[in-house]
């Protein structure tokens, strides 16, 4: 077992720029689950704004509106001081003005008087703010013209309840996509910048003319040769695997394995594992150069990962970008993780699909293995 323990005697010799990199792949998961978590606990909840209310009028219609602003924003009574309103802006104290100008509860049923407002120049909650108003007002002028006094029909304006909402769960998982499948996502940049760089590593150093020509001329077949350099390559992205996974149910344990899909996402990565495999090997036959096996290993682990939805969702790249992506192994396992994020039961034309993307993947790491071979036979009879 010569061949592998030098294997293994080179990967230890990597150890740092492993755990760099795993290092790397958890921060990046932490803080992708942080902000999704945040992203969910705000999706489909309604703003509450910092509101300074001036009431110049003091009229039954300003006092409604204000009780109707209270049920939805932080609503502040204040005088008009422009001044201390503008610092207290400046400051974001408050982040919407509403002024009542005298005499406008009369203005506004008999006319078409607007309130004077002042608000953060493109802020998407001053059109929310906008918004209400502009239902409170145009409320009360529908009641007004009904023959409602002010006093009632602030009443029945604010007597209004809000619609309920319920998610239609078409799809088996609420609308929502699980929070691991984010960690899923990112697990083709940790395989790749590893298996790369480490096999990468080990392969241009054993394919070195010095060292190869020794390995010629030992006892040991170059068959034998070869299975152990496979058994150890396997053992290292098998256990490199296998502590992925192990952060997976450590951050998402229950949750995960509650899914229908965690079979899909096992195979969908160790088929990716296997890709960066024959893309490991591949570079290594490639380079004996330590600093371009650094350029080839960025371009393909940050290159595949910026094209392919890695770390930009498939749904933001262009047309043109996805269309050259499709030639690109990593593509077909974002395009499944995808699909397994969005429907929590893999059904009919849905596992058509991803079983298109793994068997399409394993297409790639056989291309890929079939050149690798063929450079690694040039490289030997010296062509």
């Amino acid at each position: 077992m010569t061949i592998f323990k030098g294997y293994m005697k080179i990967t230890k010799q990597n150890a740092a720029i492993i755990i760099l990199y795993l290092v790397v792949f958890f921060g990046i998961t932490l803080m992708i689950q942080s902000s999704v978590k945040s992203t969910m606990n705000d999706s489909y909840t309604a703003h509450s704004v910092k509101l300074a209310f001036v009431d110049e009028d003091g009229g039954e219609m300003a006092k409604g509106l204000m009780q109707y602003l209270e049920k939805y924003h932080q609503v502040t009574l204040t005088e008009n001081n422009k001044e201390e309103l503008q610092e207290n802006m400046f400051y974001s104290n408050i982040e919407y003005i509403v002024k009542i100008p005298a005499g406008f509860e009369e203005k506004c049923l008999d006319g078409d008087e607007k309130l004077s407002v002042t608000k953060i120049p493109g802020s998407y909650t001053s059109f929310y703010v906008d918004q209400q108003i502009n239902s409170f007002l145009n409320n009360m002028k529908t009641y007004n013209a009904a023959g409602y006094t002010v006093g009632e029909a602030v009443k029945a304006v604010n007597a209004v309840k809000e619609p309920s909402v319920t998610m239609l769960d078409s799809n088996g998982n609420a609308g929502e996509a699980p929070v691991y499948s984010y960690y899923f996502q990112y697990i083709p940049y940790l395989l790749l910048s590893i298996l790369c760089y480490v096999l990468g590593n080990i392969l241009s150093a054993f394919h070195k003319p010095d060292i190869q020509k020794r390995m010629q001329a030992s006892a040991v077949s170059a068959r034998r040769q070869n299975m152990e350099a496979l058994l150890a390559a396997s053992v290292f992205g098998l256990v490199l695997w296998g502590i992925s996974m192990a952060g997976n149910l450590i951050l998402y344990g229950k949750e995960f394995l509650q899914s229908k899909n965690v079979p899909y996402y096992i195979i969908n990565s160790l088929i990716m594992l296997v890709v960066a495999l024959s893309l490991a090997y591949m570079v290594g036959m490639i380079t004996n150069n330590t600093n371009a096996l650094n350029g080839i290993v960025n371009i393909l682990s940050l290159g595949m990962g910026f094209l392919c939805g890695v770390f930009v969702p498939l749904e933001l790249l262009g047309k043109g970008v996805k269309t050259v992506a499709q030639f690109l192994p990593v593509y077909w396992y974002v395009k499944s993780n995808d699909l397994l994020a969005e429907y929590g039961s893999i059904t009919g034309n849905v596992r058509t699909e991803i079983l298109q993307a793994f068997g399409i993947q394993l297409v790639f790491a056989a291309a890929i293995l079939c050149i690798a071979m063929v450079i690694s036979k040039r490289k030997r009879l010296g062509t």
